[in-house]
């Protein structure tokens, strides 16, 4: 392989995505880099600018100017990080939050349309290529936009079951008894749910599922409960559970409940550090004896239309 054979790829690659025109190409007044940026602050809770251009390789002043742009079209807020005062903290409106999702609904139109010329047959080989050429020029590490969300297909709420009984025993020493309740609160779904209400994410990587999320209709009226976070520990660092939180938190607002809950224990810090980045604040907590251990039962909340993150 020569450079230019690279060079050529990227000449065919970019006009088939239309890269050149990206703003025609979705109907929108943003260009692809513009569009990037919308997309990883959509995929991420908070973020201080610095993160930013690092994340994705920008120049300063040209993110600066993306940035002021944003600002001036009613997309972002910026604020002193909470991390450093120094930096500047991004967040997305509830306008930057629905152009981002519009952007991203017209960009998956695209490629379904790109992908419909594709005869069936070809499509494996087509994922497989594409995989590879990943793997290859980033030496095999996942990044960050590898790891889509998707709905759960056929097997997928048996892994649930599966990874959660696992994976608390390796990492807690959990017993069973946590395995039955997952079995019970996956079997209660499947059995019986509204789907224009309740929902399941599987976050997949690289073709095999890394984490999950569900949403589910609690007892209080108006109320929705998150259950069952859970990513893959070779999943973890790539920003899978706050983008599986954040599904939840868009789906729960959308479709009109006015709070959301969970419950959690004390000893899952890494989890309970994602709900406070998103704003649950804790409400109660109390000691009990489940799953063979002595824990500390925590219930959290979040107030879905009052004030936006």
């Amino acid at each position: 392989m020569s450079v230019q054979d690279i060079r050529a790829f990227n000449r065919f690659y970019t006009n088939v995505i239309g890269a050149l025109d990206y703003s025609r190409h979705l109907y929108a007044p943003y260009t692809l880099t513009e569009s990037r940026v919308l997309y990883e602050l959509a995929h991420s809770p908070r973020t201080d600018a610095a993160d930013l251009r690092t994340e994705l390789s920008l120049d300063a002043g040209y993110l600066s100017r993306i940035l002021n742009k944003f600002e001036q079209d009613g997309l972002v807020e910026r604020a002193p990080s909470l991390r450093d005062p120094r930096r500047r903290r991004i967040t997305l409106t509830a306008r930057g939050r629905e152009t981002a999702d519009l952007l991203a609904e017209r960009a998956n139109e695209s490629v379904g349309a790109l992908l419909a010329t594709v005869p069936s047959a070809d499509r494996p080989r087509l994922s497989e290529a594409m995989r590879t050429v990943r793997e290859i020029l980033s030496d095999g590490r996942p990044r960050r936009e590898d790891a889509v969300l998707r709905e759960p297909g056929p097997g997928d709420l048996g892994w649930i079951v599966q990874r959660n009984a696992a994976l608390y025993a390796a990492e807690y020493g959990w017993n069973t008894d946590y395995e039955g309740l997952v079995a019970r609160i996956v079997a209660d779904f499947a059995e019986d749910h509204d789907p224009h209400l309740e929902r399941v994410w599987i976050a997949e990587l690289d073709g095999r599922p890394v984490g999950c999320v569900m949403c589910v209709r609690d007892e209080a009226p108006a109320t929705a409960r998150l259950r069952l976070l859970l990513v893959e520990p070779d999943a973890r660092g790539l920003g899978i559970g706050d983008r599986l939180v954040r599904a939840v938190i868009d789906f729960a607002r959308g479709v009109g409940y006015r709070d959301l809950v969970l419950w959690t224990n004390d000893v899952l810090t890494s989890a309970r550090r994602i709900y406070q980045r998103h704003g649950f604040v804790l409400v109660a907590e109390k000691p009990h004896r489940s799953f063979g251990k002595d824990l500390t039962g925590q219930d959290w909340r979040l107030e879905l239309h009052g004030a936006e993150e």
